[in-house]
């Protein structure tokens, strides 16, 4: 029989509209103005195609706005920058002038302002504030060939405040997709922190931690699939038990699974619902958009290993799996991907076969991409949020 206690959450508009908008980066715009540009200055360069060195500036000129025509009409259809503050993000990722830039965009203000190092704001030691805060702190693990890497936890408003000294919050982790990704993404293409205030403002959902794991494992290009590799990085013991109890030790959490919820975006989905298979006595609750459930051209990662490769296929062992204790799944896609839309419903359709509650929300016109993940996430935030309740107070 089909559990019927998962529910598709019903949002106020307002909380909707501010996770599908664009952002200012996005707009379609800019694009085709400067693809308009680039046809403008091609036909002055062709009128004048007698004259040398306007020919080979006005070339140049067109060719310049073709790419950056080419480049944005990706990210309006990606979703990846959205703001001045995220392209001085990636600009920071680089050197010398690319640096400097970086420096320049994210001087403005914006939410990269907001985080705070943890040790010069420690759980325990704090400033009082009333606003929602953002901490990064970094958890190494040499022993699993983790080094050092950057997790960023988005603390509820009033968690600092002396009144709440002894309340304990669930916590929501999520991971970044692969290659390339990083644990600020979700602060920025995935908007987070605008998401939690939005749901909280419209009081959809209690107080919650948000943490952004970082699984790099210090190399971005590295398509690990939040994967414990033979011979590399033990990704997903890492996540399970060197991040989850920092976070626990160093924040006021509730210390269960009933009370802690794993998701992901596209790569970062695949490892959560692998991990969190792997780990149902740590995590009852699963938030994943953009889901698949086989390793598909990430399988080499594992170097052939035949063993790891059928322990790591959900497609494969979900079927048949015994669960421990129950979980709660909500799937996000986007219609506009039809391959999400089959892949989200045979996972669901296999949790529902286990006994397991399992629920896919779909948005309609969008496709495997950051929009998609940004406009499901307050539905995945407020489907976790449900179960949370389900489970009993958090203090």
């Amino acid at each position: 029989m089909i559990p019927q206690a998962a529910v598709d959450p019903v949002l106020p508009p307002e909380v909707t509209a501010q996770a599908r908008d664009l952002g200012p980066l996005e707009s379609p715009l800019i694009w085709l103005t400067a693809a308009g540009a680039a046809v403008a200055i091609l036909a002055v360069t062709i009128a004048l195609s007698r004259n040398r060195r306007a020919r080979r500036w006005g070339i140049s000129g067109a060719v310049a706005l073709f790419l950056v025509a080419a480049v944005t009409a990706v990210n309006s259809y990606v979703g990846y920058v959205r703001t001045p503050e995220d392209l001085g993000r990636l600009f920071a990722r680089g050197s010398g002038a690319a640096s400097a830039v970086g420096q320049l965009l994210t001087d403005g203000g914006g939410e990269s302002d907001a985080i705070t190092p943890a040790s010069q704001a420690t759980a325990a030691h704090q400033q009082p504030s009333s606003g929602q805060a953002i901490q990064v702190f970094s958890v190494a693990d040499p022993a699993r060939n983790v080094p050092s890497g950057d997790n960023y936890v988005i603390l509820p408003p009033g968690y600092s405040d002396p009144a709440n000294a002894h309340h304990r919050y669930p916590v929501v982790y999520l991971i970044h997709g692969y290659p390339y990704g990083g644990p600020r993404d979700w602060l920025t293409s995935g908007s987070a922190p605008d998401t939690l205030r939005s749901l909280e403002a419209a009081k959809v959902i209690e107080p919650m931690i948000v943490v952004s794991v970082d699984m790099t494992a210090g190399q971005p290009s590295k398509d690990w699939e939040c994967l414990d590799v033979p011979g590399g990085p033990q990704l997903e013991t890492y996540l399970a038990k060197t991040v989850v109890p920092a976070v626990d030790h160093r924040y006021r959490t509730v210390a269960d699974r009933r009370h802690r919820a794993l998701g992901g975006m596209s790569g970062g989905g695949f490892g959560a619902l692998n991990i969190g298979l792997h780990h149902v006595d740590e995590f009852s609750n699963l938030v994943i958009a953009l889901p698949y459930d086989d390793l598909n051209d990430s399988i080499g990662v594992l170097n052939g290993n035949q063993a790891a490769i059928a322990a790591n296929t959900p497609r494969r062992y979900l079927p048949t799996m015994a669960f421990s204790a129950p979980v709660s799944v909500m799937l996000a896609v986007g219609t506009g991907a039809p391959t999400d839309v089959a892949t989200a419903r045979r996972i669901a359709a296999a949790f529902h076969e286990r006994g397991q509650e399992a629920v896919v929300h779909s948005e309609h016109g969008f496709n495997h991409t950051w929009h998609t993940a940004r406009a499901t996430l307050p539905y995945l935030l407020a489907f976790a949020d449900q179960n949370f309740r389900g489970a009993g107070p958090a203090s």
